[in-house]
């Protein structure tokens, strides 16, 4: 692939997920959202539709995951690279949402900072930071 297309692919990518932060308050359900913006230290606890704050958890989750897999493919090109981070996606989704609805179930008895940043986790594509360093790192050293 001619790496101004790749160059290109990769901004547009970029973009959807500015574009799906942008719009997430709009699009996706997400009692949380007032709730951590406003006084969350004194005020009660939100009333919430678990299965479908659930649902659009796992659709956004889907949507930054996808961009971000396909992101770190075009980077790096390496099919490897693309086979580990599905994996990871999958594991980390598994182990935060369980956290994450426990700590909902809870309704934050032991503290609101970590479900604040696993909900953090969930629908914003940190593991895009974390992950391209990685293989960046282990590309260069590989050499």
């Amino acid at each position: 692939m001619k790496k101004i297309l790749r160059i290109s692919v990769i901004i547009l990518l970029f973009f959807l997920l500015i574009l799906v932060r942008f719009y997430g308050v709009k699009i996706f359900y997400d009692p949380f959202i007032k709730y951590f913006n406003g006084d969350f230290l004194t005020g009660s606890f939100p009333e919430l539709n678990t299965i479908k704050l659930f649902l659009n958890l796992v659709i956004r989750y889907v949507i930054n995951s996808t961009i971000s897999l396909a992101i770190i493919y075009f980077v790096f090109l390496k099919k490897e690279y693309l086979k580990f981070s599905v994996l990871f996606y999958l594991v980390a989704f598994i182990v935060f949402i369980i956290i994450y609805f426990v700590q909902l179930k809870l309704a934050f008895s032991n503290g609101y900072l970590l479900a604040f940043y696993i909900r953090r986790m969930l629908i914003h594509p940190i593991f895009l930071l974390i992950l391209l360093p990685t293989f960046y790192y282990q590309k260069i050293t590989k050499k």
